[in-house]
């Protein structure tokens, strides 16, 4: 097959991901199952000119598979969709797992994200974190909230992407979308340069590590609206890494800055319903004067508590949003089981 004839095939079956590694046929994951073509296994000699059209296709110097590093990019085919692209070596050969994004913004409405999760692009300054496992849905749920914004208010948005998903249309807002190691060396180094930007949202890709996440606070608190994202499991995993990162003599001084900054809290999963359809299920975290205590204080233990008798405000933990789904029907007992935080106390309810 061409590699349009493989993506061709990959957007018919609504596939999320394409995986063409030596030693199977063209795989497609469709609703998280392998669905393997029968055109045949692939050799190492059949994947080349895949990889070569990969590279042709999206104008790129194959300067990092040469070097022997994993290289990962975007690229568009008009009429067919935007695809991201990770070329990495196995077993001595090449391989390329492609995830497939479809043009556009994605309706939140169709994807089932909710508006307690969408009005958190409502603030004007702030931090703003969507954490969750790769592949969780992360990035879909940043875009709905960058298109939120855009068709909203006149803004300035910067955007920090490893590599770029969603196409944003200049509309209310001016859209810059800056690819990470094309349009700029890295996150840090892109990050420091929105500042003299005059941006009023920014959108980091990821925060990775000390330098990141420090550049991050400080950015936020120039008085921007800053989302990022994090692969943690629950709000308060998501504010211990961030703590976590920096030296024990300052994380009483970085809770008391999270406790001001932090707006919102999302951490999301797929699950599979009874109608085999993945949808996504969200732990909303939101700011009151209480949550700020907790996280000023390091009493990360109470957030749930505070989650659960603040469900009027929008909050919601993820073993509320799993049992909501379950008893009304959309989900089974072992989904619930294997996907909750807390297995004894769900365990109990189920």
């Amino acid at each position: 097959m061409t590699l349009r004839e493989v993506l061709e095939r990959a957007t018919a079956k609504e596939a999320s991901d394409i995986f063409i590694i030596a030693g199977l046929p063209v795989t497609f994951k469709v609703k998280g199952a392998q669905d393997r073509d029968e055109t045949g296994i692939m050799k190492p000699a059949d994947i080349m000119p895949l990889i070569d059209e990969i590279y042709e296709i999206s104008h790129r110097a194959r300067t990092n598979l040469d070097n022997g590093i994993d290289d990962d990019f975007s690229f568009s085919i008009p009429d067919l969709g935007r695809f991201r692209v990770n070329v990495f070596r196995q077993r001595g050969s090449v391989s390329a797992v492609i995830r497939v994004i479809k043009f556009g913004i994605p309706n939140p409405e169709q994807l089932g994200i909710p508006e307690n999760v969408l009005s958190l692009a409502d603030n004007m300054t702030g931090l703003v974190l969507v954490a969750g496992a790769a592949g969780s849905g992360k990035s879909t749920t940043l875009a709905c909230m960058i298109d939120r914004i855009n068709r909203s208010r006149e803004s300035h948005i910067i955007t920090m992407e490893d590599p770029i998903e969603y196409l944003h249309q200049h509309n209310k807002s001016i859209v810059s979308q800056r690819e990470v190691f094309i349009d700029t060396p890295g996150y840090l180094d892109s990050l420091r340069s929105a500042l003299r930007e005059s941006p009023d949202v920014i959108l980091l890709g990821e925060m990775r590590d000390y330098e990141t996440i420090s550049s991050a606070i400080t950015a936020a608190e120039t008085g921007v609206l800053l989302f990022s994202t994090l692969h943690t499991s629950s709000a308060a995993n998501t504010i211990n890494r961030i703590v976590d990162v920096f030296p024990a003599n300052q994380q009483v001084q970085v809770r008391g800055q999270l406790a001001q900054l932090i707006r919102g809290v999302v951490c999301q999963q797929l699950v599979m319903t009874t109608e085999g359809v993945l949808v996504p299920v969200f732990e909303v975290l939101k700011s009151t004067p209480a949550i700020q205590n907790m996280i000023r204080e390091g009493k990360l233990h109470q957030l749930d508590s505070a989650m659960q008798a603040a469900s009027a405000q929008g909050m919601i933990t993820m073993d509320t949003s799993l049992l909501n789904l379950y008893n009304a029907g959309k989900i089974t007992k072992e989904t619930v089981l294997t996907a909750c935080n807390n297995y004894e106390l769900v365990s109990k309810r189920v």
